[in-house]
């Protein structure tokens, strides 16, 4: 190609520039005769070196990706679409579509990545970073991203720009379609394969990771003794409180169990836990025994405590080691005063108001606010919102033991699914002529299976 061109073009292009051309040239350059390259002359040099300035068609790609287009006019080329051959490879498009989440993200946002980022490939050589391009170039090198593996990418900047990960999102499904047409067009067979990998990669990776022993904290609040004079003491929570030790110490949780605990003292331990760095945990559970209402759960002072000052200390903003990490909370506590209606047609005989002279309800007013719309929360309620769920005297809860029994029996199952036979089982009973119905409510972006260490 003419030196004279050449020059003109290093002459108009800037350092940033510059560095987009290399990183978009890392399928085609080996990225160690890229590094330290400051000038376009340079790149043109790796480029000659490769023959692949025999004809301006791939140059011109490249310009074209970083819209220059006034450069791509100094370029003698045919308006046609470029053919692949060996000297004239047609520029990937993955490293386009990485490229294209560089352009839009914002400073904060790269920050944020870089943050959510550090603990998997280093604070130090995050400090080096100075574009999107240049994180992505190290989570290449460490192997968190690659053609044949977008879950990483796509998982962390779900946390913080839905837009820009739904760029990663398109991409696959763009790609899923070319990958079902019987010739597809300008791709190459070795890059067609590839990309087939990359979506069938990207679509299995529906489970959430658990590779950590322990997998994580699991921390229990049981409020049995009430101080004030409206809320009863709660018999039986001693046995849910059993249960849950016994299930998630066999599912590979490390317990902590905080007794009677006023409003103030849950808002304590959940934002000591909220600081923790949880880097070599899986999951979070945190459990919930008390009495509640609409949104609620009360201390033993029998003051309040919205659901949201439970999870939103958990947010991947306000606990980013936790983003991308499922967090579990389960809560036994009614939702507020009313009753669910079964089908009675009849009184109960004698036997049936025995069998349900142990049950009490853990009630109160109607207030709060429900979990906010964060990715990879999990909500277990005991009840449907404005009822009331039930707990034997003796024997714990109805609730958490049908779901301790379930997550003993079946740890081979998606969290999910357990819930729906909890709901199944739970609904199935009378409890005072009455029903009790449990509601999961999730953001949950991946399936969760709790197996055993």
């Amino acid at each position: 190609m003419d030196r004279l061109t050449l020059s003109r073009i290093d002459g108009d292009l800037g350092s940033s520039e510059v560095a987009a051309l290399c990183f978009l040239c890392l399928d085609v350059i080996n990225r160690k005769r890229l590094e330290g390259i400051k000038d376009a002359r340079d790149l043109f040099q790796r480029l000659e070196e490769k023959c692949l300035l025999e004809n301006p068609s791939f140059l011109s790609q490249l310009l074209k990706t970083i819209r220059r287009a006034d450069l791509v006019s100094l370029l003698e080329t045919d308006s046609g679409p470029p053919a692949e051959t060996d000297s004239n490879p047609i520029l990937s498009d993955y490293r386009v579509m990485l490229y294209q989440v560089d352009q839009d993200m914002t400073d904060k946002n790269l920050e944020t990545m870089k943050f959510l980022l550090s603990d998997k490939l280093g604070r130090r050589y995050m400090d080096t970073c100075h574009t999107a391009l240049d994180v992505f170039a190290e989570m290449e090198k460490v192997g968190l991203l690659s053609n044949t593996k977008l879950d990483e990418l796509y998982a962390t900047l779900l946390e913080f720009d839905k837009k820009l990960a739904s760029i990663v999102h398109d991409y696959v499904q763009r790609v899923n379609r070319r990958g079902q047409t019987a010739s597809p067009p300008r791709v190459s067979m070795d890059y067609q394969v590839c990309v087939c990998v990359c979506v069938c990669v990207y679509m299995c990776t529906e489970y959430y990771s658990l590779t950590h022993n322990p997998r994580g904290v699991c921390m229990v609040i049981n409020n049995e003794k009430f101080s004030g004079p409206e809320l009863r003491d709660r018999a039986g929570t001693l046995e849910d409180e059993r249960a849950l030790r016994r299930v998630f110490t066999h599912l590979g949780f490390v317990m902590e169990v905080h007794n009677n605990l006023t409003a103030e003292g849950m808002r304590r331990e959940i934002q000591a836990l909220s600081k923790r760095n949880f880097n070599s945990h899986d999951v979070l559970v945190v459990c919930v025994l008390s009495h509640g209402d609409m949104g609620c759960v009360f201390g033993t002072d029998e003051i309040p405590v919205s659901l949201q000052e439970f999870t939103q200390p958990f947010t991947s903003l306000r606990a980013p080691s936790l983003a991308g990490k499922p967090k579990l909370f389960f809560i036994q506590a009614c939702q507020g005063s009313g009753y669910q209606i079964g089908a009675q047609p009849w009184p109960l005989t004698p036997q049936q108001e025995e069998d349900n002279s142990g049950l009490e309800e853990d009630a109160g007013p109607v207030r709060g606010q429900t979990v906010a719309e964060k990715a990879d929360f999990l909500l277990g309620m005991a009840t449907v919102p404005n009822c009331k769920s039930f707990r034997n005297t003796v024997s714990g809860s109805i609730y958490i033991q049908e779901l301790c029994k379930q997550l003993h029996s079946a740890v081979n199952d998606d969290l999910l699914s357990i819930l729906t036979r909890v709901n199944r089982e739970v609904s199935k009973g009378e409890y005072k002529s009455f029903k009790q119905m449990p509601e999961p409510k999730y953001t949950l972006t991946k399936k969760l299976v709790l197996k055993r260490v």
